[in-house]
């Protein structure tokens, strides 16, 4: 009898052991990790974690406000992060370091256009005819490329409605002049590229989004050419809108 109520006991005290270790694997399975990995059409899941890798930010907007009287208009798109490492709070904050891609283009106001001389410095020129209206087709455009490294900082508040602002490092890689226009019904494009346009730049923005998808501002306030090889293009403000931001 006292055997079989010591094989009872010990069976008990298995159960109990093999119940306890079941209990901890499915803890450890339903625990939420630290980490995760995030895409622009994905949206925080019901258990956010403190890090994760985040792509979004995507962009389109129009230039506003130029310093220089012969830009007519200036257009930008991009990426503002192809990829980022998002610190998110839990609590409504989120800081992230990022890189992305930014193209920006100025048209050029008509009669002019850019040109560069021997010394590679570009300005603007008229075209090659004494009578302005026997141009036709006429645009000027100087193009910037850019790989930008954003630090960002979001607060909701309200729900999905939150507001971004970030500073940007540029580090502008590559820009061009394409000019085109048609003259005795014969088209003239002259395209030209290795300007001595300002390597590194700084950006800032602000944003206001519901859902990742709203409306940003930014500003340039860098020049666009090195001292004294271009016109003095800066501080461009630019309105978009921001999608999956």
């Amino acid at each position: 009898m006292k055997k079989i109520a010591l094989m009872i006991a010990a069976m008990l005290v298995m159960t109990s052991f093999n119940m306890s270790a079941n209990d901890a694997v499915a803890a450890g399975d339903n625990e939420d990790s630290d980490f995760e990995v995030s895409h622009p059409f994905k949206k925080d899941s019901e258990n956010p974690k403190h890090w994760s890798l985040d792509f979004g930010g995507f962009y389109l907007g129009m230039g506003v406000k130029h310093n220089w009287d012969a830009i007519n208009n200036s257009f930008e798109v991009g990426m503002l992060d192809v990829i980022s490492l998002n610190y998110n709070s839990l609590h409504g904050q989120q800081i992230s370091l990022g890189a992305g891609i930014h193209h920006r283009s100025y048209s050029m106001k008509r009669p002019g256009m850019l040109m560069r001389d021997d010394h590679g410095v570009v300005s603007l020129d008229a075209y090659p005819s004494v009578n302005v209206d026997e141009i036709k087709d006429r645009s000027s455009n100087l193009n910037m490329w850019s790989v930008q490294f954003p630090l960002r900082f979001r607060q909701t508040i309200y729900k999905k409605l939150d507001v971004d602002v970030a500073g940007i490092l540029m580090w502008n890689t590559y820009a061009r002049v394409d000019n085109h226009y048609e003259l005795n019904k014969t088209d003239h494009d002259i395209h030209f590229k290795g300007l001595k346009q300002n390597n590194v730049s700084f950006d800032f923005t602000a944003s206001l989004t519901w859902d990742g998808t709203g409306i940003y501002c930014r500003y340039s306030p860098g020049k666009f050419f090195k001292e004294g090889f271009g016109p003095m293009i800066k501080e461009t403000w630019t309105l978009g809108l921001a999608i999956v931001y």
